[in-house]
């Protein structure tokens, strides 16, 4: 592996930012350009803790490397600051989509709560309706720069307030008008996705996809409820799945592994886990095994047979993006082409549309990666 004067990191001779990529677990209020949120908050009179983009990119990849989810979380009072009108929403989204086109991804899901972005007169609808105008826009300009991306939007409750159900009902009202998804996001720990439960069998009589944020900031427990109280296709990082798996004997690079029910389920079934390897490592969702990239259950998983997927969670509070995450795991794991494309295999397959687009992302990575 490689790294050139831009930036690029290049593997077996290939740029990694120009091979196709999935993304299914990026959070719009923690993708901002450090420049965008300047000039936002100079137009509403926010006071920041940095008044050039650089040094403000720093101050959020300081403040989110607590190790502390819920520390982690108090950075996005500034983000949903500056995101509380139609045009501040619309710019974010239509930059969001622009910078993961120029990462090479091809398709994205976006989330966010519509709920954290009504303090400036907005209206749920008004706000949905702003994020997918920027969406649209940001393809359209990746389709003139010659990349072509789509982008759909996955609606999100915030699991510590009481407006699940009310974000359900939006969530399917903007079915086929950009909504793709439902998540539950916010802090993990004390608040399960059982508290929520009508919205979820809300959006289960509706046929209506969900993902859960589990397996973060709490163990198998909230794992369990995001599967049989939530019905979720999908698990939001899922990283402390590996709790439910007990290491029996080890000897060089085999390990004989002895799975607890839960995590059992969660592999036969092919239950896609949204890993985001630099955000586990700042949020501590990884601290029983350890503090470096070298020490993340994302190998163990890989190799046991999870359907493990790469995401980058918030690009701004971990100066990331989907190309350096994978980097960083060929670091740390010495993957190669064909383990990358694996991943994005698994995320196109687990992706909220129809089989038949599924079908068809997949294609486009097969081509992306053999040219």
């Amino acid at each position: 592996m490689s790294i050139d004067a831009n930036g690029d990191v290049t593997i077996q001779g290939i740029s990694l930012r120009s091979l196709p990529k999935v993304s299914l677990h990026d959070h719009l209020d923690g993708a901002l350009r450090p420049a965008t949120i300047i000039e936002l908050a100079d137009e509403i009179g926010l006071d920041l803790p940095e008044s050039d983009p650089a040094a403000l990119g720093r101050w959020f990849a300081k403040q989110s490397d607590s190790g502390s989810l819920v520390e982690y979380l108090k950075t996005f009072d500034l983000t949903t600051a500056v995101m509380q009108t139609q045009e501040g929403l619309t710019r974010v989204a239509r930059e969001f989509v622009q910078d993961l086109a120029a990462d090479g991804v091809i398709y994205g899901e976006v989330r966010w709560a519509p709920e954290q972005h009504l303090t400036r007169g907005l209206t749920l609808e008004q706000t949905v309706e702003a994020v997918q105008q920027g969406i649209e826009e940001g393809e359209d300009a990746a389709d003139r720069d010659g990349r072509s991306i789509r982008v759909g939007q996955l609606i999100t409750a915030m699991r510590h307030t009481d407006r699940a159900l009310e974000i359900a009902e939006l969530a399917v009202d903007f079915r086929g008008r950009g909504a793709v998804g439902f998540d539950i996001a916010g802090p993990e720990d004390g608040f399960p996705p059982s508290n929520h439960r009508k919205a979820f069998d809300y959006l289960a009589e509706n046929f209506f996809p969900v993902t859960v944020h589990a397996g973060e900031a709490a163990g198998p427990a909230s794992i369990r409820s995001a599967l049989l109280d939530g019905r979720a296709l999908r698990l939001g990082h899922g990283v402390r799945i590996a709790e439910d798996l007990q290491v029996v004997t080890q000897e060089g690079d085999e390990v004989q592994v002895q799975f607890g029910e839960l995590a059992r389920w969660v592999r036969d079934r092919e239950i896609p886990l949204e890993l985001s390897p630099s955000s586990n490592l700042q949020t501590g969702a990884i601290a029983a095994w350890g503090t470096t990239m070298a020490d993340h259950p994302f190998d163990l998983l890989y190799q046991l047979g999870f359907a493990v997927t790469v995401n980058v969670d918030n690009r701004t509070m971990s100066a990331t993006s989907l190309t350096r995450e994978l980097a960083l795991l060929v670091e740390a794991f010495e993957y190669d082409l064909d383990d990358l494309e694996t991943f994005q295999f698994n995320a196109a397959a687990a992706a909220f549309l129809p089989v038949e687009e599924r079908e068809e992302l997949v294609e486009m990575i097969a081509e992306g990666f053999n040219d």
